[in-house]
């Protein structure tokens, strides 16, 4: 058994003030409560809520803040993400991982933002691998990411044992996303630790999932400090044996016969991509993608009976809509 204890953070966001001093205060408790905790994980954008405007520097207090917090407490501290500015100008929605030495060990930009809403937000390049002495190899994916499994694709072949998952989500897509981190774990053998935030930062429902897609904690919509201790060993285990003795679905990977053309952009099998509109926020009663034309005044004539007289006559009704 290889066990490490991993406590994710939902807490409330404020989206005009910043919530540092917040967070650290529930540091220091969930450490007073649980000392044994390895790792802390926050929500997506936890540090200054969802608005760009508190871009920061890459180098800035506020980090300074949380390598210290990490060097008192001796946690792998991973602070939510916050948009940091590039050397060129760029805005990128960051997350740092910070060792128990205080030092910031790995940066990952996302790579998916959530366009066209997250508009003037770049998007990253570079995957986020990093190991943990002793225990096994972790991974970083943010909020819509892990929409794309590729992403979660590239990063377990590379030996990630388990996802870390900061969301910020307060949408009603909430529950698509519930149902696709349980998918992940199972399909990637891996634990999936899904951290949402409250107010600005989301609806909660944050969630911990174990490679055979269990839920082993779901948060409700309330604050939550929740450590659960994961087993590395089970994640070694499965992927040997399968998901229950069952599926082993990475050596099924490796092993394939076929190599998919849809991700050489030259192949011309994903042609279809094309024919879809722009990416773009959707207009009151747009009907893109209905390929339905509806005259402004059309009618239709419905022939109507009475009892005494037959067919009468007929009588307009509005055309609403359809075929």
């Amino acid at each position: 058994m290889t066990p490490f204890a991993i406590a994710g953070v939902q807490m409330y966001v404020n989206a005009l003030q910043p919530n540092v001093d917040g967070m650290l205060q529930r540091l220091d408790v969930l450490m007073m409560r649980f000392p044994w905790t390895q790792m802390v994980l926050f929500s997506e954008l936890a540090p200054f809520g969802p608005l760009d405007k508190f871009t920061l520097e890459p180098q800035n207090e506020t980090l300074d803040r949380f390598c210290d917090a990490a060097r008192k407490h001796r946690v792998w501290l991973i602070p939510g993400s916050m948009f940091l500015r590039a050397p060129d100008g760029r805005i990128l929605n960051t997350a740092v991982v910070i060792d128990p030495d205080g030092n910031i060990v790995k940066r990952y930009a996302k790579m998916f933002p959530f366009r066209p809403y997250e508009a003037g937000i770049a998007a990253g390049t570079e995957f986020c691998v990093f190991d943990v002495p002793d225990v096994g190899r972790f991974g970083l994916s943010i909020c819509y990411d892990i929409w794309f499994p590729e992403t979660t694709r590239q990063l377990t072949a590379q030996g990630v044992e388990v996802l870390l998952h900061p969301v910020l989500t307060g949408t009603t897509d909430r529950d698509a996303e519930l149902a696709i981190a349980r998918a992940t774990a199972a399909q990637f053998q891996c634990y999936v630790i899904d951290v949402n935030g409250l107010g600005a930062g989301g609806i909660g429902k944050s969630c911990v999932v174990d490679p055979t897609s269990m839920v082993l904690h779901q948060s409700g919509g309330q604050e939550d400090m929740f450590p659960i201790e994961v087993d590395l060993d089970m994640v070694r285990r499965q992927r040997e044996t399968g998901m229950k003795g069952l599926g082993q679905v990475l050596k099924s990977f490796r092993d394939r016969d076929v190599d998919f053309s849809v991700y050489d952009r030259a192949s011309g099998v994903d042609s279809f991509l094309n024919t879809l509109g722009p990416l773009e926020i959707p207009t009151q009663g747009t009907r893109a993608g209905l390929h339905v034309e509806v005259p402004a005044e059309a009618e239709i004539q419905v022939e109507y009976k009475t009892p005494a007289l037959g067919v009468a006559g007929a009588a307009p009704v509005p055309h609403t809509g359809g075929s």
